[in-house]
C-alpha cells in the first residue's frame, strides 16, 4: 500500500497518496511552463501551514467567476479556502454577512499588511465618485483605492475586472473601468485573468506560484500570466483540421455544424484570442468549453469583449472575416494528392487570416 503524505496540513492530504498529490503539483508546475524539477517546491509551498490571507471584493459582476471557481476539482473549493488559502472575505461566500463581514474585512486587512492577495472580480464604476456600485453604504472605488495600495498582490479575475465587460460597454451610463486602469497609474501591478468566466485553472495557478515563488507569473503586454494566454486558441482548437481543409459551418444546425466543421463563418475569435481553452478544458471535463460544444469563441480574454456583440455596440470593432474564397469543401473520405493540396490550400488561408487578425483591418461586421 502507497504510503500516505505526512504533513502539518492534514485535511488537504487526508486520503491523498504521494504519488497522486505530487502528480498534482507536476500538472501544476506543466500548466505554468515550469520544469519539472520545480514540483518539490510547489509541492512545500501547498502543504505549508502559513496559509496566505485573500480578500475577494466584488464590483459590477454577475459573480460567474466565483461559480466557476466553485467547480474546480483538483483542488476542490473547499480545498482552496480551508487549506491553499485563508479566505478572510467575500461577498459570495462569506459565513457571515452585513456589520459582521465588514468588521472582519478590516480587521484582516490592518493584521495582513503587505501579506494579503487582493482578488476583484468585476468592473468599477468611476462617473459620479463610484456611486452606481457600494457596499455597506461605500463606493467599491473607493474600497477599492484603500485596499490595494496595502496587498502583498492584486488579480483581477475576469473579463469584467480585466477590460470592463459588459458593464462597460457603449454607452457605459457608470463609467464601468477595468482594475488595472485604476490602480497601475498609482504604480500598483495588476494581473489580469481574464474570461467570461476565465478558466479557474489559470488563477489558482497564478495563486500557487505566488505562494511557491514569493512572485507573479511572467505577464504578457496586457497584463495576462504567459503561461495562460500566450498562443492563439486557434492554434489547438480541435476543429482546426477542418478550418485548414476549407469546411465550413456556414450558419448554425446546417449539416457542418451537426459535423463539426470549423466555426470561422459563424464569427468564431480563436484565431485572434490569445487563451488555453483549447487544451485545458473547463470542470476537468475533456471537451467542455464553447467550441467543443458548438458554440464560437468569442474572444472574451481579449480587450473590447461584449463590444464584439451587436448586442452591446455599435463601436468599430476590428477582427478577422471568413476570407472571400477558401478550398473547395474536401468530401469526408477523400483521396490522396486532391486532400493534400486542398489542405495545403486551406492551411494558407488559415496563416493568412491569423496574421490578418494580428495586424488588424477596417471590418466593423
Amino acid at each position: 500500500m502507497e504510503s500516505k503524505v505526512v504533513s502539518s496540513n492534514e485535511s488537504l492530504l487526508s486520503g491523498v497518496t504521494r504519488r497522486d498529490f505530487m502528480k498534482f503539483c507536476t500538472a501544476v508546475a506543466a500548466t505554468m511552463g515550469l520544469p519539472i524539477a520545480s514540483a518539490p517546491k510547489i509541492a512545500e509551498a501547498v502543504t505549508s501551514p502559513k496559509r496566505p490571507p485573500v480578500i475577494w471584493l466584488s464590483g459590477q459582476e454577475c459573480t460567474g467567476c466565483v461559480e466557476s471557481l466553485l467547480r474546480t476539482g483538483h483542488p476542490t473549493i473547499e480545498t482552496l479556502i480551508f487549506d491553499l488559502i485563508s479566505l478572510e472575505y467575500s461577498e459570495t461566500l462569506n459565513a457571515g454577512s452585513g456589520h459582521q463581514a465588514e468588521e472582519e474585512r478590516a480587521k484582516s486587512i490592518e493584521a495582513n499588511k503587505g501579506k494579503f492577495i487582493l482578488v476583484v472580480d468585476g468592473a468599477i464604476p468611476v462617473k459620479e465618485n463610484g456611486i452606481f456600485c457600494q457596499i455597506a453604504g461605500k463606493p467599491v472605488l473607493d474600497i477599492l483605492n484603500e485596499t490595494a495600495p496595502l496587498a502583498a498582490a492584486v488579480i483581477a479575475i475576469g473579463s469584467c475586472a480585466s477590460w470592463g465587460g459588459v458593464a462597460a460597454a457603449d454607452p457605459n451610463p457608470t463609467g464601468a473601468t477595468p482594475v488595472h486602469e485604476i490602480l497601475n497609474p498609482k504604480g500598483i501591478p495588476v494581473v489580469n485573468i481574464p474570461g467570461c468566466p476565465p478558466n479557474p485553472y489559470n488563477f489558482l495557478s497564478t495563486v500557487i506560484h505566488f505562494l511557491t515563488f514569493h512572485k507573479l507569473p511572467a505577464l504578457d503586454d496586457k497584463g495576462r500570466p504567459k503561461f495562460a494566454y500566450s498562443r492563439l486558441i486557434h492554434e489547438n482548437c480541435e476543429r482546426r483540421p477542418h478550418f485548414d481543409a476549407g469546411r465550413f459551418a456556414q450558419e448554425f444546425g446546417d449539416e457542418g455544424h451537426r459535423k463539426g466543421y470549423c466555426l470561422y463563418k459563424l464569427g468564431c475569435k480563436g484565431p485572434e484570442t490569445y487563451n488555453n481553452c483549447s487544451t485545458l478544458p473547463f470542470n476537468d471535463t475533456p471537451g467542455c468549453w464553447p467550441v467543443a460544444t458548438g458554440s464560437p469563441c468569442f474572444g472574451c480574454s481579449e480587450e473590447k469583449v461584449g463590444f464584439h456583440s451587436p448586442l452591446f455596440s455599435k463601436a468599430k470593432v476590428i477582427f478577422p472575416t471568413p476570407p472571400a474564397r477558401h478550398p473547395e469543401t474536401i468530401p469526408e473520405k477523400g483521396a490522396g494528392a486532391k486532400n493534400f493540396a486542398y489542405g495545403v490550400a486551406g492551411a494558407a488561408i488559415g496563416a493568412t487570416a491569423v496574421a490578418l487578425a494580428k495586424r488588424g483591418g477596417d471590418s466593423e461586421d
